[in-house]
């Protein structure tokens, strides 16, 4: 059936149907796709490099027919002089993803998230140069799938972290009303890379090279939050964002009233960290422990420092997280309970502290092992 304007406006979307497409005769490749919400979009298919396409034209009512059909059939001439229009395609059909994730940053994760800078570098270094000029309703599960494979093939713990994000752009543009309800996430149903569970920590004999490097680095501020890190365990974001207000001294305590696990953490502080904490500077007119370039802002960023502590030390293997593992696992190791170590990292999930139960099997295994060895002792070797 020839598209016509009478055609199209009796067109409904047919239920059952995942995609409902209705082509066009006199342009076989060109075609309406209806929605389940009744928005309608000009589309094309194609072949290009032997995959197959479906690409945006435009939309109904902002496009007529006529001039959607030109537009597909220019397309098609692109695509035999070997371009293609899908990893090419514009903001035709509304908003360019690069235009949604700054809208994302400002109203969703700047107000929700404590790591929103996180979010913003994952969104810049991994995202933006591949999708850039992108439209975001445009984006396909194809398009999410090979970008998280090729972070994959290096980084898989990175890909997942991107990919969650992919997702949760996607349904916070639906909750704003810059998709449709029924515009479907493209990240859904994608399978993350298996992570093997991390239990990398700084051992007894790996830490005075740490700590050395630690103290010849050239940045003081970033320095003192990495040394604070490894005594507390305390999560680097919530150090950054630290003030003098929530220090007390005299208690050895630093209160962090807004959490990753919703609920204030008291920060007891050993010796050493309140030594530390009494020599850093206090800087005028700015609240916040460790103060960062801009007046009255706090240190954003610490991961030039860290990386050339890990190169100094030796240590490139070692993650920032892994400091704050080193802590549980010191404490496990010196016979700690798992509730002593969930409450002094604040841990929400009992199944993130029983990580460390392991340092306490070792624990128990010696404990028995000098317990037997007295039995026999105190038997005279008898058994």
């Amino acid at each position: 059936m020839k598209l016509t304007k009478r055609a199209v406006d009796s067109f409904q979307f047919k239920k059952g149907k995942a995609q409902d497409i209705r082509w066009d005769s006199s342009l076989p490749s060109f075609g309406l796709r209806i929605y389940p919400s009744g928005k309608k979009s000009f589309v094309l298919f194609y072949r290009h490099n032997g995959r197959a396409h479906i690409v945006v034209v435009g939309k109904y009512g902002v496009l007529t027919i006529d001039q959607a059909r030109k537009k597909a059939k220019e397309m098609l001439v692109e695509i035999q002089n070997g371009n293609n229009p899908y990893s090419q395609r514009k903001g035709c059909v509304g908003n360019t993803f690069i235009k949604f994730a700054g809208i994302y940053i400002e109203r969703h994760a700047k107000l929700r998230k404590k790591t929103w800078r996180e979010d913003e570098r994952r969104i810049e270094r991994h995202v933006l140069p591949v999708w850039k000029g992108l439209s975001l309703e445009g984006i396909t599960k194809q398009d999410v799938a090979d970008l998280h494979y090729n972070i994959g093939k290096t980084r898989p713990h990175e890909a997942n972290r991107v990919l969650a994000l992919i997702s949760k752009i996607f349904n916070v543009a639906v909750d704003l009303g810059y998709l449709p309800e029924t515009h479907a996430n493209p990240a859904y149903k994608i399978k993350p890379f298996e992570e093997l569970s991390r239990d990398r920590f700084v051992t007894k004999t790996e830490l005075p090279r740490l700590t050395k490097a630690i103290d010849n680095a050239e940045n003081y501020y970033s320095a003192k939050l990495i040394w604070l890190y490894l005594l507390t365990g305390a999560r680097k974001t919530e150090l950054m964002q630290a003030k003098w207000s929530d220090l007390d001294l005299k208690e050895r305590v630093l209160t962090i009233p807004k959490t990753k696990s919703k609920r204030p953490h008291y920060v007891q502080l050993s010796q050493p960290a309140v030594d530390l904490l009494e020599e850093l500077p206090e800087q005028d007119g700015n609240p916040y422990l460790f103060p960062g370039r801009k007046p009255g802002a706090h240190l954003t960023d610490v991961r030039r420092t860290w990386n050339k502590i890990k190169a100094e030390a030796g240590l490139q293997d070692v993650r920032g997280h892994d400091l704050r593992r080193t802590v549980g696992s010191w404490l496990a190791q010196s016979g700690s309970s798992l509730h002593l170590i969930g409450t002094a990292l604040n841990h929400s999930n009992q199944k993130t502290t029983k990580t460390y139960a392991r340092f306490q099997r070792e624990n128990l295994q010696q404990a028995m092992d000098d317990y037997g060895e007295e039995i026999l002792k105190r038997s005279g070797g008898k058994k």
